[in-house]
C-alpha cells in the first residue's frame, strides 16, 4: 500500500515543495515523473533478476530501498537532490513490486493463492483509493515531508518482517535480458528527459532534440534486439493477437486517462481552487473510491454480458469524463465536479483487473506470463509518458508555476487531448475485434502485478 500512497502523496504535496524548495513547474514535475519512469523501465528487469538471486533477497533489497529514500526524501532541501532521490526510490518500488507478486505466486497454491492475490489487489486498491486524502492530511497537519516519510516508515515495518518470508527461485532463469532492458530503460527515461525539459530548455535546444533522436534509435534498437532473443522481455510475435492488442491499448488508456488526473489535480484544487492539502485528498475519492467498489460488480457482470461491452463502457466513460471535466474553472464548486470524477472513476474500477483476463483470453497460457509482463511493462511506460506530456502542457501555459493564469487553459487542453485518446481507442477496438464474437464469457479478475 505505500508504493501507491507514495506517488498519490507526492502528488498533493507537489505545490508545497514548489513553494518551500523555490522551485518551478518543471523540476518539481520530476518528483513524480522520475519515480514512475525508474518503476515502469525497471519492472521486468527486477522480475528477472528476482528468479535468479532469489524473490525473497530482491524484495529485501527494494524495500530497503525505498524506505532509506523516502527518509532521505524528507531531510533535504534541494529539488534536484529530491529528484535524483526519487528516481532511485522507482527501482526499489519496482523490485518490491515485481518480486513480491512473484513470491505471493510460489507461496500460495489454489484457492489459498486467489485469497492471497485478492488481499494484494484490495491493499493496492486502498493504497490508490485513499491515498491522497493520507497525504493530504499528512501534509496539512506537518508539511509536505510527511507524504514521503510515512510511506518509508511503513516500509521499515514490512523490511523488519522479511526474514519470516519464504525464499523461492526459478531454477531455469539463468541470465536478464541486458541489451533489451538497458535499451528499453534509456530509450524511456530519454524521452521523457526530452517531453519534460521542452518548455523550459526550449523544444529547438541541442538537448531536447538530441533526447528524441537517441530515444527513437534505442525504441529501434530495443525491437531489433528483442526479435532476436530466445527468452525476450517483449515477444512482439504476441502483437498478431488483435484480441491482445485491442485490450491492451483499452487497458493503456484508461490508466493514461485517471492517472496523471490524480497527479495534477491535487494542485489545481489546491493553488487554484484554494482547497487546503487534505481537501484536495478527500475530493479525490470521487475519482479514487470506485475502484474499491466496482471491480467485484464487472467481473460478476461479465457473466451476462460480452467483457468487450465492458471494457468498451470504460474507455466511453474515461473519455466523457475528461470531456466533462473541462467545465473546471477557478471558483467552481465541489458538487460539481462531481459528475465528471465519478465518470472517470467508474471507468477505471469497471476495468481494474478484469481487462487483464480479458487481454491475456486469446494467449496461449504456456506464454501468459511474457503477455502479462507486456502488457503491464507498456501501461506503466505510456501512464508516465502521458503524465510528462501533462506536464510539459502546463508548464507551456502556466509559465512554469502551478497556479494562474494559464493553469486553467493548460488543463482544458491536457483534458480535450485525452478525451480525444479515448475517442481514438474506441475507434481502434472497434477495428481490431469487428469479426471477433460477443457471446458473453465470465472472466475473473487477474492476478495484480505492482501498480502505483
Amino acid at each position: 500500500m505505500s508504493l501507491p500512497i507514495t506517488l498519490t502523496g507526492a502528488s498533493v504535496a507537489l505545490s508545497d515543495i514548489a513553494a518551500d524548495l523555490n522551485a518551478d513547474l518543471t523540476p518539481v514535475q520530476w518528483v513524480v515523473t522520475g519515480y514512475n519512469a525508474t518503476f515502469a523501465s525497471f519492472m521486468l528487469a527486477c522480475g528477472s533478476l528476482a528468479d535468479i538471486v532469489g524473490r525473497r533477497r530482491m524484495y529485501a533489497l527494494g524495500v530497503a530501498l525505498f524506505a532509506v529514500t523516502g527518509l532521505i526524501s524528507t531531510v533535504t532541501d534541494n529539488i534536484v537532490l529530491l529528484d535524483v532521490v526519487r528516481a532511485i526510490a522507482g527501482v526499489g518500488a519496482a523490485a518490491a513490486a515485481a518480486s513480491g507478486a512473484a513470491l505471493l505466486a510460489a507461496s500460495f497454491d489454489g484457492p489459498a493463492r486467489t485469497r492471497a492475490f485478492g488481499l494484494f489487489g484490495t491493499a493496492l486498491g486502498v493504497g490508490l483509493a485513499f491515498g491522497p486524502t493520507i497525504a493530504g492530511v499528512l501534509v496539512d497537519a506537518f508539511g509536505w515531508r510527511a507524504a514521503f516519510a510515512a510511506p518509508a516508515l511503513a516500509a521499515l515495518v514490512v523490511l523488519a518482517l522479511v526474514p519470516w518470508l519464504p525464499e523461492s527461485k526459478d531454477p531455469t532463469s539463468r541470465r536478464v535480458d541486458l541489451p533489451g532492458t538497458l535499451s528499453f530503460t534509456a530509450f524511456l527515461l530519454l524521452l521523457i528527459f526530452g517531453v519534460v525539459e521542452g518548455p523550459r530548455q526550449g523544444w529547438t535546444s541541442l538537448w531536447v532534440v538530441g533526447a528524441f533522436v537517441a530515444s527513437a534509435a534505442l525504441l529501434l534498437s530495443f525491437v531489433m534486439v528483442e526479435r532476436r532473443q530466445e527468452s525476450p522481455l517483449f515477444d512482439f510475435s504476441l502483437l498478431r493477437s488483435r484480441h491482445f492488442v485491442a485490450f491492451s491499448a483499452a487497458a493503456a488508456t484508461i490508466i493514461c486517462v485517471t492517472i496523471p488526473l490524480l497527479v495534477y489535480l491535487p494542485s489545481y484544487f489546491t493553488g487554484v481552487l484554494g482547497m487546503t492539502s487534505g481537501q484536495a485528498g478527500a475530493t479525490l475519492l470521487l475519482l479514487t473510491a470506485p475502484t474499491l467498489a466496482l471491480p467485484l460488480v464487472s467481473s460478476m457482470l461479465t457473466r451476462w454480458v460480452a467483457p468487450t461491452a465492458v471494457v468498451i463502457t470504460a474507455v466511453v466513460l474515461v473519455g466523457v469524463g475528461a470531456a466533462w471535466l473541462t467545465i473546471i474553472e477557478p471558483g467552481i464548486r465541489t458538487l460539481a465536479l462531481a459528475g465528471p470524477l465519478l465518470a472517470l472513476g467508474a471507468g477505471m474500477g469497471m476495468t481494474t483487473g478484469m481487462i487483464d483476463g480479458v487481454a491475456l483470453s486469446s494467449i496461449d497460457t504456456r506464454r501468459a506470463g511474457t503477455a502479462a509482463g507486456m502488457l503491464n511493462t507498456a501501461r506503466l511506460a505510456s501512464e508516465t509518458v502521458v503524465i510528462a506530456i501533462f506536464g510539459a502542457v502546463l508548464a507551456s501555459t502556466a509559465g512554469g508555476r502551478l497556479a494562474e493564469p494559464g493553469y486553467t487553459r493548460g488543463m482544458d487542453i491536457t483534458l480535450w487531448g485525452l478525451a480525444a485518446m479515448a475517442a481514438a481507442t474506441l475507434l481502434l477496438v472497434a477495428l481490431l475485434l469487428r469479426r471477433r464474437s460477443s457471446t458473453p464469457v465470465a472472466v475473473e479478475p487477474a492476478e495484480p502485478v505492482g501498480r502505483v
